[in-house]
């Protein structure tokens, strides 16, 4: 059965689903649904919420959460995370798993309300301090948010890594019909987690710090190797790129859904063209762009920005294409009308 719900209360829901029993943010729009909806079934379900003072707060109390081993999420926007970013870097440095979902707003700086996808960097190349990245998966549809949400907490847990889902405004207040998952095995504590129980086992430390550096290149080398498993088992792409196409249209998030209708438009004008769409942002699917049929003739990027995931295209493509943006910024959202015209232009 199907029920209506708002994409951020559905991305609360999945969490609750996945297991996650500690929540604790700060208010933020577009997203202030997410920890109106947690405030409402923590205490119902015996788990933790804190609104906290502010975003620094919020994350560094996600440390502590994630430290003794349960599964904990936070969300904001765009400066909110930003504000987060040193919490972000802590919890890589301690290798603790938690879920960060992030709905943008436009900016620079306060910005506006408005969705847009201008926090792409931030998201995919780590803005805290040292050498990390996170997963970041980016859901185009309330459905495909609640099921990326409740693998961004396996992830978490598998990689033992904080994990982001990347979502917008559009998302996150939209309504759509949407199948609720299944409660999952909640897990129990983790083994390593610093949960007080040094009586029964073996303490643990958990920290970020080392000052030999012999002993923190280790670390980040380690923690790299992870990386590199991660690249190997959880890219997730949509590519409907078909032979005969003469130009792939590259998008992420919820403006696919608008790309899709502008492929529409150019089949009923005679021009192929098909769709690929990146799921995981980080690890980024670089091989679906060396594999595109020869009929392919043109790349063309449609993002709510100035042109940010481009950079990732361009490295795919390796230089093999020309590649082109349609690019719409400061919350403003490009018709299927516009990028169509913009793709017969290029042509």
């Amino acid at each position: 059965m199907k029920i209506l719900m708002k994409g951020n209360e559905a991305i609360c829901d999945a969490a609750i689903k996945a297991g996650c029993r500690a929540f604790f943010g700060y208010p933020i729009t577009p997203q202030n649904e997410i920890p109106e909806y947690m405030a409402k079934q923590m205490e119902k379900l015996g788990g933790v919420f804190v609104q906290a003072e502010s975003e620094v707060a919020a994350i560094n109390m996600v440390y502590g959460a994630a430290a003794a081993g349960v599964r904990v999420m936070t969300s904001s926007s765009s400066p909110g995370i930003a504000l987060k970013q040193e919490g972000i870097s802590y919890l890589v440095g301690a290798d603790l798993p938690c879920v960060i979902v992030s709905v943008s707003r436009s900016g620079p700086g306060l910005g506006g309300i408005l969705p847009a996808q201008s926090d792409y960097f931030q998201a995919t190349r780590g803005g805290g301090n040292g050498d990390y990245y996170l997963p970041v998966y980016a859901p185009f549809s309330i459905q495909e948010a609640m099921d990326l949400v409740i693998k961004a907490f396996d992830v978490a847990d598998k990689y033992r890594t904080p994990v982001m889902v990347l979502a917008d405004g559009m998302l996150g207040q939209m309504m759509e019909p949407c199948s609720l998952p299944e409660a999952i095995n909640i897990p129990e504590a983790h083994s390593w987690g610093a949960n007080g129980n040094s009586d029964k086992r073996p303490r643990n430390t958990i920290t970020s710090l080392n000052l030999k550096g012999e002993g923190l290149e280790e670390m980040n080398i380690r923690r790299f190797k992870t990386y590199d498993t991660i690249k190997q088992n959880e890219v997730m792409v949509d590519n409907r790129v078909q032979d005969g196409d003469e130009v792939a249209i590259v998008a992420y998030g919820t403006p696919a859904r608008i790309a899709l209708n502008a492929i529409e438009i150019l089949k009923e004008q005679g021009i192929k063209a098909g769709l690929v769409r990146p799921i995981t942002l980080w690890p980024y699917p670089y091989d679906t762009f060396q594999n595109l049929p020869s009929s392919v003739k043109q790349v063309v990027v449609a993002e709510l920005s100035m042109g940010q995931m481009i950079e990732d295209v361009k490295l795919g493509v390796a230089g093999k294409l020309p590649v082109s943006l349609y690019g719409r910024t400061g919350g403003m959202i490009f018709e299927p009308e516009e990028v169509a015209a913009y793709v017969k232009s290029c042509i």
